[in-house]
C-alpha cells in the first residue's frame, strides 16, 4: 500500500506582542498588565520607571513600552522617550489628556503615539497591537497636542511637495512616487530635499524616512492631503 500522506509543516501561530509598562502607580501597571494578558500579549515586565526597566530588561527586547507620561522621579518626557526608544522598543505614551505640552514633548521625542488614561481598555489595547506593527498612532490626543501647541510651526509646503511627501511617507519608493506624479526621478528628489530644508527651518528635522512619515502625519498630510495648496 503506498503512503500518500505528506509532512507539510504546521501553520506557525504569530509570536504574541511583548508589552512592559512602565508607570509610578501600582494599581496603573496591574490593571495594564490584566489587560494586556487578556488581549493574548506578553508582559515581559512592569516597572515605576525608565532606569528600573532599562535595568530589568537587560538586554532583552520588547515590542512596546507603555510609558506613563509623567513619573514621579524627576525624569523628563524627553529623556524617557529616548531611553526607551534605545532599548529597541516603540513607545506608546499613557497619559493624562489635559497634559498637552508634555504630549507634545513626548512626539516630539520620537513617541509613536499616546493614549489617554481615560480610554476604553480595549481602546488602549488596540493602540498597543497598533503600535506594535510599527505603526504611528494617528489619532485624536495627538492631534490635540498638536493644535493647541502655538510653538508647532508647520512647513509651508507647496502642493507637489504634498504629494511626493505624501507617496514617499505613505512607503512607495521615490522612483515610483515620481511616475505615479509624472515628474523626473531627479526632480523628485529635488522636491524631497527642499522639504527636508522646510522642515530643518522650523525645527523639525525629518532626516530619515520614518520622521518623514511622523512629519506627514503631525501636518494633516497623512492620511490625507489637504485641500488648500499653492499649486506647485
Amino acid at each position: 500500500m503506498t503512503d500518500t500522506s505528506t509532512d507539510a509543516p504546521a501553520p506557525t501561530t504569530p509570536a504574541p506582542v511583548r508589552v512592559a509598562i512602565v508607570d509610578d502607580h501600582e494599581s496603573v501597571r496591574l490593571g495594564i498588565q490584566a489587560a494586556c494578558q487578556a488581549e493574548g500579549f506578553d508582559v515581559v515586565l512592569t516597572a515605576a520607571g525608565v532606569q528600573e526597566l532599562v535595568e530589568s530588561l537587560a538586554g532583552r527586547e520588547v515590542d512596546v513600552v507603555v510609558l506613563d507620561l509623567s513619573l514621579g522621579d524627576g525624569s523628563t518626557v524627553t529623556e524617557n522617550v529616548k531611553r526607551v526608544q534605545a532599548t529597541g522598543s516603540a513607545v506608546l505614551v499613557h497619559s493624562i489628556a489635559d497634559r498637552v505640552a508634555s504630549v507634545r514633548e513626548a512626539l516630539a521625542a520620537g513617541a509613536a503615539g499616546v493614549i489617554p488614561k481615560s480610554s476604553a481598555t480595549k481602546t488602549v489595547m488596540a493602540a498597543v497591537a497598533t503600535v506594535a506593527r510599527g505603526d504611528v498612532l494617528n489619532n485624536l490626543e495627538w492631534a490635540s497636542a498638536i493644535d493647541a501647541d502655538r510653538d508647532f510651526a508647520k512647513a509651508q509646503l507647496g502642493r507637489r511637495e504634498r504629494e511626493i511627501l505624501h507617496l514617499y511617507a505613505s512607503g512607495l519608493p521615490l522612483k515610483l512616487a515620481a511616475q505615479q506624479l509624472g515628474i523626473g526621478y531627479s526632480t523628485a528628489r529635488e522636491y524631497l530635499d527642499r522639504i527636508r530644508v522646510k522642515y530643518v527651518e522650523v525645527g523639525r528635522p525629518a532626516p530619515t524616512k520614518v520622521d518623514l512619515l511622523r512629519r506627514a502625519v503631525e501636518d494633516g498630510i497623512l492620511p490625507g492631503l489637504d485641500a488648500d495648496g499653492d499649486g506647485r
